[in-house]
């Protein structure tokens, strides 16, 4: 099965309105926060469209849409960062899907090789760094930083924790769907 832009834009008007694991912000507000913030940036459409969906498998979770706390506070890793990649494969190239696969590994990194990092995360950054693994170890952010997709992922994770600012404007989700259409594949 293979998302368009047309179920895209569903589930954010269906559930993006549900909040952001314990931020100010909503799923919807979030995603447009991330990808305006790397439009601005300057990041490639494809760039761009990841920041706009790295966070669609939490959206695809129908339990999330009704938990009374964030996943984190109930101890639960829901590996949202894997969730949407079957869906997206066959609407996206790897340009899309691998900073999307490998934002939270990018959160693990940033935390080992970036000082002051760990203190800037919010408090359910926190509590999903843990149960994501945790800090990595010097080998493991070694081989990381190897990926050929590594800077992409960490420049998403950037702006993923920078996306939470309550009552931002931003364009609406329209002008990011105009965006993910030109690099959807074929």
């Amino acid at each position: 099965m293979t998302i368009d832009l047309a179920e895209i834009a569903r589930l954010f008007a269906e559930r993006g309105g549900v909040a952001y694991a314990g931020e100010p912000v909503s799923q919807l507000e979030h995603a447009l926060q991330c990808a305006w913030l790397a439009e601005q940036a300057g990041a490639s459409d494809a760039l761009v469209t990841a920041a706009l969906l790295h966070d669609l498998g939490h959206m695809l979770i129908a339990e999330h849409q009704t938990l009374s706390r964030s996943p984190t506070e109930l101890g639960i890793d829901d590996r949202h960062q894997y969730i949407a990649l079957p869906l997206l494969r066959g609407a996206f190239d790897v340009e899309v899907r691998e900073p999307i696969r490998l934002h939270v590994d990018a959160k693990r990194y940033l935390c080992a090789t970036r000082p002051g990092y760990f203190s800037k995360l919010s408090p359910d950054s926190v509590r999903s760094l843990a149960l994501q693994g945790g800090v990595m170890d010097e080998a493991a952010a070694t081989r990381f930083a190897a990926h050929s997709w590594a800077a992409d992922a960490v420049r998403l994770r950037l702006w993923d924790e920078e996306a939470k600012v309550e009552g931002l404007e931003t364009p609406p989700l329209a002008h990011f769907l105009a965006t993910a259409a030109r690099v959807m594949l074929p």
